[in-house]
């Protein structure tokens, strides 16, 4: 069909106007339904327009259908008997087109699920991804609605569109995961925390404030500082004011817009690390968590993520709970995202929730075996949920924020990424925003690696942070400590095999009598430093390797060291008999080659690579073992003594 007739037939509600564009020239794509189960972007016809044309343009929505009946048999419709050919055939709608919506199309790539978004900017950035791009408002009730008839199941990217909208599709049978009442609940921050304390969920204080003086005896009963907040509207630290004193409410409450905006306030919560947990829910209302993990934030904007949060296990367990239990309440199927606080008391305090995808769940796309854009994707259409497990020891998630307006703030992000690629174990995620502002999220890096410790020291790197220049330097994954440098003749072998394998090495010298402040240090910080074996060297008394084992999850492999009296049967005796819980693992007198290997098959579990290593040294033993045997047997036994 040629373009001309493709617009004629047309229908007018089938587009969403504009003023006409200020560049000469612009393109517009409609994309032609060949048959309802095949279609695809090959039989897009590009229509070029003059910007000095008198006649008004329209922007088509996307693939057009020559009536409503075509429309109805579309694959997003299908009963459940029909055929799927594929992973799905629902056509995920997405209200609003921004970074989250640009990584759940790449999510949605991998399975070739289509994604079209709705969202008012023409060069958003999910655009040049998404299967179609509808231009126009997620808060403009008809144009969702007529966004929604082309979607098998319509989500969101952001919790700020107009939920009574929602409600209506709903009502008219339209698929909305996460539910129009679960949206309403979230965007009102208010009736969030009604909601949760209702259900049980652990907050901080917190009331409702309509004057100044409900906002005074606020003040009083919680104290100061006062968190003060906005109910609606507030994300990154927008819609929050802190009043240090009462002197300073009034201030605050002017800074948010004044009580018509509707405010409450919350009791200071006196955390010492901001946690957060990526909750997914199925459409069976099966839950899974993601690994929790520390937020750092820069002026209220998400900056740095870590993860997993280095935190214990208890606290980790009853974060998920929290999350979990919060989760539970709410209704429909998606990603969530639970911010929460842990007080000095150990106590974990629910912060808020996000009904989407999340800047703290980023690291998952490199990080987890399940990203939580696959997982989102995964969740809306009905699919069983992936793994949420990390398949790295640990990864640091950087938001690229602006430093700086228009290009000079390109050129510092630019630079930055280019040393970012540098580093071992790095990606860089460009959001491809047209415009650059200061703190404006405009990318992100992801950081995986052995430890938070070792990518701590690789971001420093990245950012040139004094102290931080060898961004390269392999981390050491087997640490050799001894008393004295005596023991270094013996311990030298485990080094040597070690090398021989590839793994990365330090020796040091570490008493546990002479220097126990050095022990201490080094056992305690040897995990966050990437160390994953401790081969613990110690003649007489031998207690270095117990001393250590006591300060350190890691396994420590003890090598008693023959000393001038006993032969190093104390040594030995010693080591073995570590009280219950201080398990050491240990090997015959000076055999620190045995330690060696011991080390590589433990690393081996989790490394392919080690594995083979370690065959090819059982093979070449045995080869060389071969070898003699040959050479006895043909020389005889006298010959062999003799050479």
């Amino acid at each position: 069909m040629a373009s001309k007739q493709i617009l004629q037939e047309l229908k007018p509600s089938q587009f969403l106007s504009r003023p006409p564009p200020s560049l000469s020239l612009r393109f517009f794509s409609v994309s032609i339904a060949v048959d309802n189960r095949n279609r695809n972007r090959n039989h897009t016809h590009r229509l070029r327009h003059s910007s000095s044309s008198s006649s008004k343009l329209y922007n088509p929505v996307f693939a057009c259908r020559t009536s409503r009946d075509s429309h109805e048999t579309d694959s997003s419709r299908k009963d459940d008997d029909s055929p799927v050919h594929g992973l799905s055939e629902k056509i995920v709608g997405v209200l609003g087109g921004g970074q989250l919506g640009r990584m759940l199309c790449q999510a949605a790539s991998k399975m070739a699920i289509k994604v079209i978004v709705l969202d008012p900017s023409e060069n958003c950035p999910a655009s040049a991804l998404a299967y179609d791009h509808m231009v126009g408002s997620f808060d403009d009730s008809a144009t969702v609605e007529e966004f929604a008839k082309r979607c098998g199941v319509l989500t969101v990217e952001t919790e700020h569109v107009d939920v009574a909208t929602l409600e209506k599709l709903e009502q008219q049978g339209i698929d909305c995961e996460p539910k129009a009442s679960t949206i309403r609940i979230i965007q009102d921050k208010y009736l969030q925390k009604v909601h949760f304390s209702r259900h049980g969920i652990p907050l901080p204080e917190f009331m409702e404030i309509n004057n100044l003086e409900e906002t005074k005896r606020a003040g009083e009963q919680y104290g100061y500082p006062l968190m003060i907040k906005g109910k609606r509207l507030a994300y990154d630290g927008r819609g929050n004011a802190v009043a240090k004193s009462e002197g300073e409410l009034s201030s605050a409450i002017d800074v948010l817009g004044g009580f018509g905006r509707g405010l409450y306030v919350e009791k200071w919560a006196p955390f010492i690390k901001e946690l957060a947990v990526i909750v997914a829910r199925g459409r069976d209302n099966s839950i899974l968590c993601y690994p929790v993990v520390e937020t750092i934030h820069k002026e209220n904007i998400c900056h740095i993520v870590k993860a997993p949060a280095d935190v214990p296990w208890r606290i980790r367990k009853l974060a998920n709970d929290v999350a979990y239990k919060a989760i539970s309440s709410l209704e429909g199927a998606g990603v969530f995202a639970v911010e929460l606080f842990l007080t000095r008391d150990g106590q974990i305090l629910l912060n808020e929730v996000a009904p989407r995808p999340h800047n703290s769940g980023h690291h998952t796309i490199e990080s987890c075996y399940t990203s939580q854009f696959e997982q989102h994707l995964r969740a809306v259409v009905g699919l069983p949920l992936g793994d949420p497990s990390m398949k790295t020891p640990a990864a640091i998630m950087y938001n690229l924020l602006g430093e700086d307006e228009g290009e000079p703030g390109f050129k510092v992000a630019h630079q930055l990424i280019a040393r970012a690629l540098e580093i071992p174990g790095a990606t860089a995620h460009w959001y491809d925003k047209p415009e650059m502002r200061r703190q404006r999220k405009m990318g992100h890096i992801t950081l995986v690696g052995p430890s938070v410790g070792v990518l701590e020291a690789r971001r420093k790197s990245m950012l040139r942070e004094e102290g931080y220049e060898n961004r390269n330097e392999v981390a050491p994954r087997v640490g050799i400590v001894m008393g004295s440098d005596s023991d270094l003749p013996v311990m030298k072998d485990a080094a040597r095999i070690l090398n021989m394998c590839g793994v990365s090495t330090e020796v040091r010298i570490v008493s546990a009598h002479r220097t126990p402040e050095l022990m201490y240090s080094y056992a305690s910080s040897a995990r966050e430093r990437g160390i994953q074996v401790i081969i613990a060297g110690a003649g007489g008394a031998a207690h270095l390797p117990g001393m250590v084992a006591s300060l350190t999850p890691l396994p420590v492999i003890g090598v008693p060291v023959r000393a001038s009296t006993l032969d190093g049967i104390d040594s030995l005796l010693s080591i073995v008999q570590m009280p219950r819980g201080v398990p050491v693992a240990t090997v015959a007198v000076n055999n620190a080659t045995n330690a060696g290997l011991l080390a590589v098959r433990m690393l081996g579990v989790g490394d392919a690579d080690l594995l083979a290593r370690m065959n090819q040294y059982q093979e070449d033993t045995r080869d060389y073992v071969l070898t003699k045997a040959e050479k006895l047997r043909k020389d005889g036994w006298e010959a062999y003594l003799n050479q």
